[in-house]
């Protein structure tokens, strides 16, 4: 299952009065695993960037002077997005503004649904927790992903956020069993009978799986039925 998690930053909020994406940035994930591939870029957007997006992003034209156009990129972009689920917050934003630059670039490219599906993490976390704030922000710290910090919003650290906060969301002890039976072994063949553990190299969690670790052990916990997580030590 490969599944890309995207977001965007712009010079404005409608793409329909011209506003341009000048960040876009996206992680992969293979079977719910992050696999370390992305895709980022800073794009010149051919236009000034409005005040109110700029407090948000940070990004200045000044500073986007040297980058490339969307088009410079739109080949690159497509190829890495195909035939995956792509994961956005808000999705109707950032998908409106793709299909605005994919028309630009060439009208016979379609729209961003014609190349991946799209699941939008807003509705998902509307649904789960109905009369709460489902911002990326609010579900930062519901879920606790409190190993990113950030002051100004980025697209490729934004979808690396997002990343976290999709797995924690619709993660649990039963996604933690079917992937322990379904995730192929990628690090060495299983341990046979004829075999000697002690030809085999222990390879030790890296930081990012054992934060992933504790979160999941913390939302087994809290979701347990006496509030109890016999792999949780505390």
């Amino acid at each position: 299952m490969r599944q890309i998690v995207l977001d965007t930053e712009t010079t404005g909020l409608s793409p329909q009065a011209g506003h341009r994406i000048i960040e876009i940035g996206a992680v992969e994930l293979i079977n719910r695993r992050l696999t370390g591939r992305q895709f980022h870029y800073y794009l010149h957007p051919d236009r000034e960037i409005d005040y109110g997006a700029q407090k948000v992003h940070g990004i200045t034209l000044e500073f986007l002077a040297d980058k490339p156009r969307f088009h410079e990129i739109t080949d690159a972009f497509l190829e890495f997005i195909r035939d995956a689920e792509l994961i956005i917050h808000n999705a109707t934003f950032d998908t409106a503004f793709i299909n605005a630059e994919l028309t630009r670039v060439s009208k016979k490219l379609g729209a961003i649904e014609d190349y991946a599906q799209i699941l939008d993490t807003l509705p998902l976390a509307r649904k789960k927790h109905p009369g709460q704030k489902n911002s990326l922000d609010a579900l930062v710290k519901r879920y606790e992903v409190e190993h990113f910090a950030r002051d100004l919003h980025g697209a490729l650290l934004d979808a690396q956020i997002l990343a976290q906060v999709y797995l924690a969301m619709t993660g649990g002890q039963a996604d933690l069993s079917f992937e322990m039976a379904s995730a192929p072994d990628t690090r060495g063949e299983s341990l046979t009978p004829t075999q000697n553990a002690s030809d085999y190299t222990v390879i030790y969690a890296d930081a990012e799986e054992l934060i992933a670790h504790e979160q999941l052990l913390k939302k087994i916990k809290k979701e347990a039925q006496h509030g109890q997580c016999l792999w949780l030590q505390e």
